[in-house]
């Protein structure tokens, strides 16, 4: 039994680690919740005929760029859709409300999605702070670190 305890300690400790840094945009994310932080690029020697590409805010640009670099994303984010029948913002709102310590993989698969593809398809980031993904991710993956750093279960 002391070893779970042991255990559990040292992945508290590693999760720890990996969200902290990414702790500090959530401020932003909450004074900017379910908020557009996008806008068209509509530059220069755009003719009418030219796509247009959205141009982030720098926040969320520094966020991805650090969340990406770190050991909470999950490139096989794709089977945690799968398994979890994940098919909706409702669904993954619904899996983030109820995560326990347990399933802080659906969280980094969750969080990965939207960081990694976003790299490709643009609206993802967006889509992402529209509605509240990562500023959910972020207050689940905290709430869990809190309860059972404190806790020490």
């Amino acid at each position: 039994m002391e070893q779970n305890a042991e255990y559990r300690q040292q992945m508290i400790e590693e999760y720890k680690a990996a969200t902290e840094p990414l702790l500090k945009y959530l401020p932003w994310m909450e004074k900017n919740a379910g908020r557009t932080v996008s806008r068209n690029y509509q530059g220069n020697g755009l003719s009418k005929s030219s796509i247009s590409f959205p141009v982030y805010d720098a926040n969320l640009m520094s966020f991805v760029k650090e969340a990406a670099a770190s050991p909470l994303m999950d490139r096989n984010y794709v089977y945690v859709y799968t398994r979890n029948r994940i098919r909706s913002h409702a669904d993954e709102k619904r899996l983030i409300a109820g995560a326990e310590l347990k399933d802080w993989e659906i969280l980094g698969g969750i969080l990965s999605k939207y960081v990694l593809e976003g790299r490709t398809k643009a609206t993802l980031w967006g889509d992402a702070m529209q509605e509240d993904i990562f500023l959910l991710v972020l207050r689940k993956m905290r709430e869990i670190i809190r309860y059972w750093d404190k806790a020490g279960h």
